[in-house]
């Protein structure tokens, strides 16, 4: 653990008008920053909290499982969607729509996506090797958006022999986007092994009249700390390191503010916050969505405590919110946070695995023509 690395003193992060202080993004993930995680994450601390990835083309089409992912609770007074797609004129349809409606205060385009069943048409993660198709993208997402700001995430590249992540960032800058953030792996590893952050400073080399933000093994506010130190990158993305664990987000506030860092909570805290969590997400998609979303969390939320594995698995199928405050009610609350726990793998963890691409896909960096619509599905942020 990193966690006696001093405050770097980072200024506000500055994405267009909006400012973000402390210099923090929640990263989007798939069924789990909907609307109720962003409201639990932001009692914590402030920063940016953006939505589930939506996809372009879906927005184009009006399909309305997509525009509740779009939906966006009273108290968030900065509105802020991770876009996917992989045509130009959808992407720009799909941003004109969101930011011509008042929809949005932030678009971010994801291009980080390394799931077979994107890349082997094409698109996420690999899609930045086709460069002049990349440019054309995020030129049109920029161009629709208009005073929206648009920021940019994207991994190093497909793996070690094609890393696309210095020109990447390069044409976005160009392209008038407003910040870019990496996840400093390659498509290739997945989720698995170590963050390269000495790519990240590169990128903040490369890059250097908007901000550059890092993302990756930000377990615990040191790592937050360590990565801007070690990169001088602008702000940090977090995404796994926040799974059953919304406080980092107040860890993260007090050590950019250079405040002690509080205590992690002990079990009855965090049943607490799980349990609200159940509620939030009731009141969000109503009993049977709801607590259908919530039966991963308890995982994440009792990663490292002893509460008995069949307390675990009747968590994991629970029906009512009343029924978790029984579970918990017949658990010894009292032991403190298991400090090994910050960095026992939670969320995705496979990896590495040979890339699937199109069949001659490395072959011309430089094509332009339009991938298959089955490229347009996206199940990861990235």
């Amino acid at each position: 653990m990193a966690t006696n690395v001093k405050s770097p003193h980072t200024p506000p992060l500055r994405i267009g008008p909006i400012e973000v202080d402390p210099p923090v993004v929640l990263a989007p993930m798939a069924g789990v920053t909907n609307a109720s995680f962003r409201r639990l994450c932001r009692r914590f601390g402030a920063g940016l909290y953006v939505s589930e990835m939506l996809g372009a083309r879906a927005i184009v089409e009006n399909h309305a499982r997509t525009w509740q992912a779009a939906q966006f609770g009273a108290d968030e007074t900065i509105r802020s969607v991770q876009l996917y797609g992989i045509d130009p004129a959808a992407v720009a349809g799909a941003v004109r729509r969101l930011s011509d409606e008042g929809r949005v205060d932030h678009i971010d385009m994801n291009f980080g996506c390394p799931a077979p069943k994107v890349t082997r048409h094409g698109g996420g993660a690999a899609l930045p090797f086709k460069w002049r198709l990349f440019e054309s993208i995020v030129t049109a997402a920029v161009d629709a958006a208009g005073r929206i700001p648009v920021t940019i995430k994207f991994r190093m590249g497909i793996d070690t022999e094609h890393l696309t992540y210095l020109n990447a960032g390069r044409i976005s800058e160009a392209a008038g986007a407003a910040a870019v953030a990496l996840h400093a792996r390659t498509a290739e590893q997945l989720y698995s092994g170590r963050a390269h952050w000495a790519a990240i400073g590169e990128l903040k080399e490369a890059v250097t009249s908007i901000p550059v933000l890092g993302n990756g093994d930000v377990w615990d506010a040191g790592d937050a700390l360590a990565m801007v130190e070690q990169t001088g990158c602008d702000g940090v993305v977090v995404g796994r390191g926040c799974l059953g664990r919304p406080w980092l987000f107040r860890d993260l506030a007090e050590a950019f503010a250079g405040q002690p860092i509080i205590p992690p909570p002990g079990l009855g805290e965090v049943a607490a916050v799980m349990i609200d969590h159940a509620r939030l997400l009731v009141d969000q998609f109503g009993p049977d969505r709801g607590l259908r979303s919530f039966r991963k969390h308890p995982a994440w939320y009792l990663n490292g405590f002893v509460v008995g594995g069949d307390v675990r698995r009747r968590l994991s199928a629970v029906r009512s919110v009343d029924e978790i405050d029984e579970l918990m009610a017949g658990v010894d609350l009292e032991p403190n946070y298991p400090t090994e726990a910050v960095r026992s793998p939670r969320g995705h963890t496979h990896g590495p695995r040979p890339v699937k691409l199109p069949h001659g896909y490395l072959n011309d960096p430089e094509a332009t023509e339009r991938l298959p619509r089955a490229a347009a599905h996206a199940v990861s942020g990235g």
